[in-house]
C-alpha cells in the first residue's frame, strides 16, 4: 500500500506543484539594489522543479560569453563544490556533499520533496576529501591529482594563513600544517572551535576566510531550518558570519540575520568583506531573492523574522518585530532562488578593464520556481568599491535543451594566471575561463 501511494504521488505532486503558485516575473525583476518584491503567495504544496542531473556529454562545456573561451581544468571528479588556490597555484578542491542528518528534512513536506529530488545529484554520500590539482606546464589544464586531506565530514571553505591551513568542516574549523609544494597533508587536523551542527544541520555548508593579515578568520554558518521552523533553540550561532581568532579559537557574531551566507571574499576597492547568500524558499516563484552585500559588524539582515530589510516573514514564530526593525537591506539582489552560492572578485589582471573588481557569482540553480532560475555564473560590474549596474552572464548552457542540468556551478575563484575557475558538482568538472584572445 505503501508504495502504492507513493507512485501515486510520483503522479500526482508535478501537477498539483505546477498550480501551487503564481506566474513568475521575468528574472531580471529580482536583481539589483532594488528587485521587485510581489506579495508572499504560499500554498500547501511547495513548487518544485528540480532538473534531472545528466552530466556533460563527451566534449560539451558551457558556452561562455563573448570575448572569453572555456574549458576543462580538471574532470571525473567526485562532487567538486568548493575551490581554494596556494601561493604557488596548486589548487585544492573540496570534494563534499551533505554529513548525515537523520533529523534534517522530515515530516511531509520532505515527503513530497522525495520524487523531485531522485535524480537532482544532490543526495549522493559525502567524498569527505580535498583534492590537490596542479597544471606542472601552464596550459590551463592539470596534470595531476593526489588526495590533499582524507577522513574530513563534509569539507568546504579552505583558507591559508602562513604555513597554516584551515578547513570548515560541517562541525568544526580545523588547522593543519602546509608546506609549500606537498601534495599531501598525512598530519592529524587540531580543531581552532567547534561549528554549529547536530543531527538537522540543515544548511551544512561552512566556509572560512582569513583577513589579509592573518589575524582574523571569518566563518560563514548556514541556518538550521527554511524559515526558522525547527525553533529558536535549533538556530544559536547560525544564520550568522563568525569572527575567528586563530590563535584561540574564541569567536563572536560578527553579523546576524544571514540565512545561507556562503561565498566570501574581499573587494579590492574598498578591503570590505562581502559574502553571496542564499535566501528562504516557499513564498512564492519571486520572493525570496538571493543576494550579496558588504557585511557590516553587528548588522541584522532580517533571518527569519524579515526579508530584504524590513519585510516581514510570518513564519517566524513568535514574531519579533523589534528585530524587524533592526533588520538592514542587503546591497545588491542577485534573482530569487538562484542559490547564489560563489563570490569572488576580479583581482587579477588577466580580464578586461571592465571587470576589474567586480563579483563573479557561482548561482547553483532552483528548485522552488517555475521556470527554473540560475544555473549559470554572472558578472556584476562595480564601481569605486559598490556595485553599479545589470548582472552579466558569464557561463551560461549548464540546462540543456530538454531542461536537464548537465552541470551546476558552485565555487569561482581566480587562479594564479588570472583565470576563473568554476567548480561543477553536477558536471564534476573545474571549468576554466579565460579573455578568448589570451
Amino acid at each position: 500500500m505503501r508504495r502504492i501511494l507513493f507512485s501515486l504521488a510520483c503522479l500526482l505532486l508535478p501537477a498539483l506543484s505546477a498550480c501551487a503558485d503564481a506566474p513568475a516575473l521575468p528574472p531580471s525583476a529580482g536583481y539589483g539594489p532594488h528587485p521587485e518584491l510581489p506579495a508572499p503567495h504560499k500554498s500547501l504544496i511547495p513548487t518544485f522543479k528540480v532538473p534531472d542531473a545528466v552530466g556533460w556529454k563527451e566534449g560539451a562545456t558551457p558556452t561562455a560569453a563573448a570575448g572569453f573561451a572555456v574549458k576543462a581544468f580538471a574532470v571525473k571528479l567526485e562532487h567538486p563544490r568548493w575551490l581554494y588556490v596556494l601561493p604557488n597555484g596548486d589548487v585544492l578542491v573540496a570534494e563534499t556533499n551533505a554529513p548525515e542528518k537523520p533529523d534534517d528534512k522530515t515530516g511531509p513536506h520532505a515527503w513530497y520533496a522525495k520524487p523531485f529530488l531522485k535524480n537532482s545529484g544532490v543526495n549522493g554520500k559525502s567524498p569527505n576529501k580535498i583534492l590537490l590539482l596542479r597544471d606542472k606546464d601552464g596550459d590551463g589544464v592539470a596534470e595531476t591529482e593526489t588526495v590533499f586531506l582524507q577522513g574530513l565530514n563534509s569539507p568546504f571553505g579552505m583558507t591559508l594563513v602562513g604555513d597554516t591551513l584551515y578547513v570548515a568542516d560541517s562541525d568544526a574549523l580545523l588547522k593543519f600544517p602546509y608546506h609549500e609544494g606537498e601534495t599531501e597533508i598525512k598530519e592529524q587536523g587540531v580543531k581552532v572551535t567547534d561549528l554549529p551542527a547536530g543531527t538537522i544541520n540543515h544548511h551544512w555548508t561552512k566556509n572560512v576566510v582569513a583577513t589579509p593579515d592573518g589575524k582574523t578568520l571569518f566563518v560563514a554558518v548556514g541556518s538550521n531550518s527554511n524559515a526558522g521552523d525547527n525553533g529558536a533553540a535549533a538556530e544559536v550561532g547560525r544564520a550568522a558570519i563568525w569572527k575567528v581568532d586563530p590563535a584561540t579559537g574564541q569567536h563572536q557574531e560578527y553579523a546576524t540575520g544571514i540565512r545561507n551566507p556562503n561565498g566570501m571574499d574581499f573587494q579590492p576597492d574598498t578591503g570590505a568583506l562581502w559574502v553571496a547568500v542564499n535566501e528562504r524558499d516557499e513564498l512564492g516563484n519571486d520572493l525570496v531573492p538571493d543576494y550579496m552585500t558588504a557585511v557590516k559588524e553587528g548588522a541584522f539582515y532580517g533571518w527569519p523574522y524579515s526579508y530584504y530589510g524590513q519585510h516581514p516573514d510570518d513564519r517566524a514564530k513568535p514574531p519579533r518585530p523589534d528585530l524587524v526593525a533592526k533588520a538592514i537591506p542587503p546591497d545588491y539582489a542577485l534573482g530569487a532562488h538562484t542559490a547564489s552560492l560563489g563570490l569572488a572578485f576580479d583581482k587579477s589582471g588577466l580580464f578586461p578593464a571592465h571587470y576589474k573588481g567586480g563579483a563573479f557569482i557561482g548561482q547553483h540553480g532552483s528548485w522552488n520556481r517555475k521556470p527554473p532560475n540560475g544555473y549559470q555564473v554572472i558578472f556584476i560590474p562595480f564601481v569605486a568599491g559598490q556595485p553599479k549596474g545589470d548582472p552579466e552572464p558569464i557561463l551560461t548552457g549548464f540546462l540543456d535543451a530538454k531542461g536537464e542540468a548537465q552541470g551546476r556551478p558552485v565555487g569561482v575563484i581566480f587562479d594564479k594566471q588570472g583565470a576563473l575557475l568554476v567548480a561543477d558538482d553536477v558536471g564534476n568538472t573545474i571549468w576554466r575561463v579565460v579573455p578568448a584572445a589570451h
